[in-house]
């Protein structure tokens, strides 16, 4: 375990050492989680990025209807291109 001490500016930010930036992998404009523990003490983690997967089936939950099959949504872009063609409005 690395230990670092920093001082609370006036703002209430502190500022990390290069060498826990370096640790953490930590750039510009990350999220941290910080947990402060009953006794005091603050657990500071890096944010995981959501991955695409954690997202699988949101769309559907949310979605009134039944989501389109692609040869429906095929269908309703060739009519769009009909109509756009002739001029049609949509």
């Amino acid at each position: 375990m690395s230990t670092s001490t920093t001082t609370l500016t006036s703002k209430g930010q502190i500022t990390l050492t290069k060498a826990i930036r370096d640790r953490l992998v930590l750039k510009k404009g990350d999220r941290l989680r910080i947990s402060v523990s009953r006794d005091g003490s603050l657990t500071l983690r890096r944010e995981q990025e959501p991955h695409l997967g954690d997202a699988y089936g949101l769309l559907h939950r949310l979605a009134r209807r039944r989501p389109a099959s692609v040869s429906q949504m095929r269908a309703a872009v060739r009519e769009r291109v009909r109509r756009k063609a002739s001029g049609e409005r949509s």
